[in-house]
């Protein structure tokens, strides 16, 4: 075999010091104890049942759904048909509960409220009815 070069008996490698060699330190976790709490102005709007929530006549986002909107609303939609909740619109020998779900669409039915969280912490409530698909 050939000689590599570095020479010596260790083989071209460096001793491993034993007293200053790689040592994993040890984070220790800490717990915060921060309590966190909601605060109400006691002087906000009459009209806002919840606190947060923007009155209909002052609403400034689109009143198109989006995708994600119709996604969102026919799977929980198609999962309350599959666990027999009540079906709003007349079925047509349908089955299938996304299909029911997408026939309660068409038919602007589906009782459920829509909640678009705005960016300073405010939100809409729109129900399907008011939404265009």
């Amino acid at each position: 075999m050939a000689d590599f070069e570095g020479g010596g008996d260790d083989g071209g490698y460096e001793e491993f010091d034993e007293g200053g060699g790689f040592e994993e330190e040890y984070v220790e976790e800490t717990e915060t104890t921060e309590a966190y709490t909601d605060i109400i102005d006691p002087s906000a709007d009459a009209n806002t049942a919840e606190a947060g929530r923007i009155p209909n006549h002052l609403r400034k986002t689109t009143r198109y759904m989006t995708k994600y909107e119709r996604a969102r609303l026919l799977g929980s939609r198609a999962l309350q048909i599959s666990m027999n909740a009540p079906i709003m619109v007349e079925l047509e020998g349908e089955t299938d509960p996304l299909q029911i779900a997408w026939k309660e669409l068409r038919a602007k039915k589906i009782p459920l409220i829509i909640r678009r969280f705005l960016p300073n912490g405010m939100y809409e409530d729109w129900s399907v009815d008011e939404l265009s698909i």
